[in-house]
């Protein structure tokens, strides 16, 4: 029988490493970010690795509490809705889609941190995931997601969203970020839950 902590670390072990990793990195600060963050003169230098990097790194502590917030919730919402690794590879697919879409099409935009665009894809995929296994109520997740988009497209960031990031929030991330997240109807859907027959004895 498998042990419940077993069964919990299973389920969120990829939060779990991802928080890690993301702590460890700002605990190197301004160090890390230079190294690592979206950077647009040095990846068309050749360094692509920043495509992926960039959603590590973080403006600030407050603002790496926020992302790793968003992180636990999209977990607690929608994580049991893939595996682990169908998880990482929508992690990365996403994570790439998003710088990517970046370089592409914000050729304005000199730098970019923060995993709120790829948080942004994941909550996206966890919802369709949901959605194609039978769970209807996930809709209501995804159109909350769509109005935030919407707002943010047309009205700027959400109101104190910048205060708390300590820094521009820059929406087209999260855009890119959602868009990428489609990338889950590539993936075989999962079964819908069957229904037990009726007992017709009497």
């Amino acid at each position: 029988m498998t042990s419940p902590y077993r069964h919990w670390l299973h389920r969120f072990q990829i939060p779990l490493i991802l928080s890690a990793l993301i702590i460890g990195l700002g605990l190197f600060g301004d160090t890390a970010q230079q190294a690592l963050r979206y950077d647009r003169g040095a990846i068309q230098d050749g360094q692509w690795w920043r495509l992926l990097s960039a959603h590590l790194v973080h403006l600030g502590p407050s603002h790496l509490l926020m992302n790793l917030a968003g992180l636990w919730l999209v977990w607690l919402l929608v994580g049991p809705a893939l595996s682990a690794r169908n998880w990482l590879i929508l992690l990365l697919a996403d994570a790439l889609t998003t710088g990517m879409a970046l370089l592409i099409l914000n050729p304005q935009l000199g730098w970019y941190v923060g995993l709120s665009g790829v948080l942004h894809g994941l909550l996206v995929a966890g919802a369709i995931a949901d959605i194609r296994g039978g769970q209807r109520g996930a809709w209501l997740l995804l159109g909350a997601v769509a109005f935030k988009l919407g707002w943010e497209q047309m009205a700027g960031p959400l109101p104190g969203s910048e205060a708390s990031a300590g820094g521009t929030v820059i929406v087209d991330a999260h855009l890119y970020g959602a868009l990428g997240g489609l990338l889950v109807l590539l993936l075989p859907a999962r079964k819908a839950p069957t229904q037990p027959r009726a007992n017709n004895s009497r």
